[in-house]
């Protein structure tokens, strides 16, 4: 009866997830002429696999396996599944028979439809196992998943994403691979760089350098420097040069830094 309940809801939540989380992927790629609920992740994510089905499939299938562990060994959803995983999935189905993306990915009637489907699927899934797993188990699949899914989403991907900016272009392939390795350095995990460098090449590339793209530039640098200062990041590069960090600059850290 217990799993009977699990069942019936994760049905209507998945469902409605679903449609929510596929309506939003596919409405971003009609910004601004539409407002949209996604997230900028997704939509880079999304247009780095090119319309390829096979590539939205692989990619939101290493990311489920991230998913499923979160659910198995603490009970919770990540972001993964609504981001990542679901948006994916529907757009690799709908793409098999239509590689047009303008009435397959962008089109957000076919993707929310589509979306509630797999959300159905997906959630359920994830549910049942997690709550028939015995407790001994879900020690060990945590064990054997999360390394899996860490190494994916810290080494695979931005090298995947790295291969994406150079293939769209010489001015998206520097700016991707500048922003890349500062992300790596910075933030641990280079896709955030890659993903703003080449938007900011095709900025570029498609209007040139413009008042809109030089604020873009600037305020990507300044997202930058933020993330490096409350990382203590330049704290940190002085003691690995193994040079001493002024009193000035540990005092600014703790003032503003917290």
């Amino acid at each position: 009866m217990h799993i009977v309940v699990i069942l019936i809801e994760s049905i209507i939540i998945g469902g409605l997830v679903g449609f929510a989380a596929g309506i939003g992927a596919a409405r971003m790629f009609n910004a601004p002429t539409v407002q949209a609920l996604g997230a900028f992740r997704t939509l880079g994510e999304m247009n780095a696999a090119q319309g390829d089905p096979a590539s939205h499939f692989s990619f939101g299938l290493g990311f489920f396996f991230n998913a499923w562990a979160s659910t198995v060994g603490a009970g919770a959803f990540t972001q993964d599944v609504t981001h990542r995983v679901i948006p994916n999935w529907s757009a690799a189905i709908l793409l098999i028979k239509n590689k047009d993306l303008a009435q397959t990915m962008h089109n957000p009637k076919k993707m929310g439809l589509m979306s509630a489907l797999i959300g159905v699927i997906v959630v359920t899934f994830l549910n049942v196992t997690s709550s028939s797993i015995p407790a001994s188990l879900q020690v060990t699949a945590v064990k054997v998943l999360v390394p899996a899914a860490t190494t994916l989403i810290n080494m695979v991907m931005p090298i995947i994403f790295w291969l994406a900016a150079i293939d769209a272009g010489r001015r998206s392939g520097l700016f991707g691979t500048v922003f890349g390795g500062m992300a790596a350095l910075i933030m641990g995990n280079a896709v955030p760089g890659v993903v703003l460098g080449i938007l900011i090449g095709k900025g570029v590339e498609e209007i040139g350098w413009t008042r809109i793209t030089r604020i873009m530039l600037a305020a990507v640098i300044l997202l930058f420097v933020l993330s490096a200062f409350f990382r203590s990041f330049d704290i940190q590069l002085l003691k690995q040069f193994g040079l001493g960090v002024p009193q000035w600059l540990q005092s600014w850290h703790r003032a503003i830094g917290g």
